[in-house]
């Protein structure tokens, strides 16, 4: 009984090993249907996606800060009013200036007097010399005292001039059209002379552009004139823009560096809101191009899938530019190669394919 039961056991261990055998001898060759393009010669602009903000343009923000630590005697506009150039936006207690003006007044007043009295001096010292009265002396003293009179009356009316000017900074005006943005004091309060204590801020709504932060390494790929889309906030058109100015040096200790955009046609984009652009960078021309549906990656490797007869082939390429529509291939693909654009996603190397034609767009 025992030798039969290993007998037994025996032919059903190899029965068991003949089938697996079997099995793993099964293969089965799936074709894979794919759809292709030409590689094709063409032209390709890299571009940078950055973020920035929307800003007043130069001579488009006026910061009004006290000359000097004063009270605020009138502010006429609130936030959000228009102003006109030449409208007075705040106007300033400052007791020095009108205490300076005063005093320059009255040294004008006692310049001018002197002069008179000069004048007559010499007039009279003319007088009594022709009569032969007095000294040749007393008359070039005299014409030399009208001479310093002169020059004292210019002088303190130069003064008197500086000192208005400088009571005039107490009256701020408007330098152009726009908005109040901020008002941060009212009528009465004191305020220090620092930009850390504005009291009025207007801006021009009409005239803004949109300063971004670059990546410095990236700076040298940006040039003057270059042009920019700005993609709006509510998913409709885009804005275009174009570089007006870029930084002729970087702090090397920092990562980005700022350039300012103009926008092309006016904007209703409020000052301070932030935005994100693409800006055009460096073009390569003649250069071999394929879609970049068609570029796999593995790890840091870059390959693409060409056509083999009805196969395959993996091609390990080196890529350039690349945007949303191609890629750049600097080798691995020649022209007129017919890469694979759809199917080739977990294809090996070798896989048996079938061409299709591409579903058309709905």
């Amino acid at each position: 009984m025992i030798i039969r039961s290993l007998a037994g056991l025996l032919l059903l261990v190899s029965i068991a090993g003949c089938s697996r055998e079997a099995t793993e001898e099964v293969t089965s060759d799936t074709v894979v249907p794919v759809t292709t393009e030409a590689a094709a010669v063409g032209t390709i602009r890299a571009t940078l996606m950055v973020t920035g903000t929307v800003t007043a343009a130069p001579g488009a923000d006026l910061l009004v800060i006290a000359p000097e630590p004063a009270r605020i005697a009138e502010i006429p506009h609130a936030e959000g009013d228009r102003v006109r150039r030449g409208d007075v936006l705040v106007r300033f207690e400052i007791p020095s200036y009108t205490a300076d003006v005063a005093t320059k007044r009255g040294e004008v007043t006692r310049a001018q007097a002197r002069l008179q009295n000069a004048r007559a001096a010499q007039t009279r010292a003319h007088d009594l010399f022709d009569r032969g009265i007095a000294a040749r002396k007393e008359v070039e003293d005299a014409d030399r005292e009208l001479a310093d009179a002169q020059a004292g009356v210019a002088e303190s009316e130069a003064t008197l001039g500086a000192a208005q000017t400088s009571a005039a900074r107490a009256i701020v005006r408007a330098t152009f059209d726009g908005v109040v943005a901020k008002r941060a004091h009212n009528p009465g309060d004191s305020v220090e002379a620092a930009a850390s204590d504005p009291v009025l801020r207007v801006v021009d709504p009409k005239r803004v552009e949109i300063t971004a932060s670059i990546p410095v390494a990236d700076v040298q790929r940006i040039a003057m004139g270059a042009t920019a889309q700005l993609a709006s906030p509510s998913g409709g058109a885009t804005a275009s823009l174009k570089v007006v100015s870029r930084p002729a040096a970087v702090d090397a200790n920092t990562a980005t560096a700022p350039i300012r955009l103009a926008f092309a046609a006016p904007t209703a984009l409020p000052i301070g809101a932030p935005v994100q652009l693409t800006i055009d960078a460096e073009e390569h021309r003649d250069v071999v191009l394929v879609p970049a549906a068609a570029v796999t990656h593995e790890g840091e490797e870059a390959a693409v899938f060409v056509v083999n007869g009805e196969k395959a082939e993996r091609r390990v390429v080196m890529l350039g530019i690349t945007d949303d529509a191609h890629a750049e291939i600097r080798s691995g693909i020649k022209a007129g190669d017919a890469v694979i654009v759809t199917g080739q996603a977990g294809l090996p190397d070798g896989a048996a394919i079938t061409l299709t034609k591409p579903e058309p767009e709905k």
